[in-house]
């Protein structure tokens, strides 16, 4: 086995200093179970009854808006630079919120 010398040393140990982990899919979703509840600027208070994306979203989109109207109905992009599934296929991760 080649031995790496002091130069080549310094710099692969930089790189993996700098190297970004992209935690997996449950550890972005362990996360997100901690997310439940929110109250916005007016005060009203907001349940969190879906995370997700795609063709799936948007279908308990449209039954969330069909039970309890539009109007009752708050969709939040969120962050998903950190997931893994989502940065790679380029899909936004979303939540839906529901007025109580």
């Amino acid at each position: 086995m080649k031995k790496h010398s002091d130069h080549e040393q310094r710099i692969a140990e930089e790189i993996e200093k700098q190297r970004i982990t992209i935690p997996d899919f449950s550890e972005i979703m362990n996360g997100e179970d901690a997310v439940r509840e929110k109250t916005d600027q007016h005060g009203n208070k907001w349940k969190k009854v879906y995370t997700g994306g795609g063709s799936h979203f948007t279908n308990c989109f449209d039954q969330y808006k069909e039970i309890y109207g539009e109007e009752n109905i708050m969709v939040e992009e969120c962050d998903t630079a950190v997931g893994k599934c989502y940065t790679e296929s380029n899909e936004k991760m979303k939540r839906i919120w529901v007025k109580k």
